[in-house]
């Protein structure tokens, strides 16, 4: 078994969050070797990107080919109500006139790739089809991985830093038992995709809905992506969609008759492949870092995809995972605290974008807290895009409670 002992960092998984922090580390020369288990492309959901990816996707030299893709443009958010009125667009450009305000509907397993190709070109060893078996350790501190490939050979990697990017089923939250899941956003979604479904036009066309089945038990996303394809997808409590209740299929086709905007739009496509579902989405880790390795991506955690937020915390939490680890390598500290030190921030931004969720379960009306406060429609549209990462946000959720206390007095 040959030990390589020349690496400065290993990254698990090569995802957006893997490939984001293994970009950003080669860019300031250090040495990464990532391990993918997967060969790309590879099917994954979380398609909508929302504007402030823009910054991350900049550094990494990645906006010249966002903007040569077929991928859709996607300008705006757009809400349907329960009873079927749908609200004025919120149109990221008359918040934020810069071409960030701009972003894409992306079908992830081209995205992905993009990703990963552009982290190679940059310097990255990029090993697909490779397991990592474990994660070794010295004491407390991590110090390497095992690895074999689709050949069967096995390896020990080491390494000053060990980067879990691997997803949901992340080997370090596990074993470290770091998975808090969430108490209140315990949801599921079930989804398809359809050819020739409606899709609006212009400058709408790429536009994500959001759209609430009649009687409030859920919600689901449409997403134009190009090739005339759709994705559609119902979003729920988990108890709700998938207790007692049929297949997938069945499940789904209940929901869209809950909500006929959804229906009446998809009445003209047809559906090109099998229902998907996922379970249990909302969780976090309590913790982002030890002595030796860090967590990013959804293995940190991951937030209900109401407001399509997955791939910019995945991006985000790559770049300030990488900045922490190229100045603690410069430093030679590689502690639990050097390594973390970006998540209190990041997870006050995480929380933010939890609370605009948990306020939309509760009957959130847009519309009704606009006209209340005219004067945080910006605030509540950088929610939205993302610009999640600064105090004065905090005013939105005061003034909700504000709405909220009102309405309890005139009861």
């Amino acid at each position: 078994m040959a030990e390589i002992d020349s690496t400065q960092v290993v990254v698990i998984g090569g995802g957006p969050a893997g490939s984001t922090v293994s970009t950003l580390l080669a860019q300031q020369g250090v040495r990464v070797e990532l391990f993918e288990r997967e060969r790309f492309p590879r099917f994954h959901i979380g398609e909508s990107l929302i504007p402030e990816t823009y910054w991350v996707l900049k550094r990494l030299k990645m906006l010249d080919k966002m903007k040569a893709s077929h991928f859709i443009k996607k300008h705006s958010v757009q809400f349907v109500n329960a009873s079927g009125k749908v609200s004025t667009p919120f149109y990221f450009f008359d918040n934020k006139p810069h071409e960030c305000s701009q972003t894409w509907q992306v079908e992830r397993s081209e995205f992905d790739q993009m990703l990963l190709e552009n982290a190679q070109e940059q310097g990255v060893s990029v090993h697909q089809e490779t397991r990592v078996h474990q994660v070794m350790f010295n004491g407390e501190r991590a110090i390497g991985v095992e690895v074999s490939d689709g050949a069967g050979g096995t390896r020990r990697v080491l390494a000053d830093v060990i980067v879990d990017a691997s997803g949901q089923s992340s080997m370090l939250i596990n074993k470290f038992g770091l998975r808090m899941a969430d108490p209140v956003l315990n949801k599921g979604a079930v989804w398809t995709y359809y050819e020739g479904a409606y899709r609006d036009q212009g400058k709408d066309e790429g536009a994500t809905l959001v759209l609430q089945t009649n009687d409030k038990q859920g919600w689901f996303w449409y997403i134009p992506q190009h090739n005339n394809i759709v994705s559609v997808g119902i979003v729920g409590d988990f108890n709700y969609l998938f207790t007692g209740r049929g297949d997938h299929e069945t499940t789904f086709n209940e929901e869209l008759d809950r909500c006929l905007n959804v229906k009446e739009r998809v009445a003209i496509g047809k559906r090109v492949t099998k229902y998907y579902a996922t379970k249990d989405y909302t969780y976090r880790a309590s913790r982002a870092s030890g002595d030796g390795w860090v967590l990013v991506g959804d293995a940190f955690g991951f937030l209900d995809p109401l407001y399509s937020s997955g791939v910019l915390l995945a991006l985000r939490s790559g770049e300030l995972a990488a900045d922490a680890i190229a100045e603690g390598l410069a430093r030679g500290d590689t502690s639990r605290a050097q390594l973390g030190k970006w998540e209190p921030a990041f997870v006050q931004g995480m929380n933010r974008m939890r609370r605009l969720v948990c306020e939309y379960y509760d009957g959130f009306s847009f519309g009704r807290f606009v006209r209340r406060f005219p004067n945080l429609r910006g605030s509540v549209t950088d929610l939205l895009i993302g610009d999640l990462f600064k105090d004065e946000l905090d005013e939105v959720f005061t003034s909700i409670d504000v709405m909220r206390a009102e309405a309890a007095a005139s009861a």
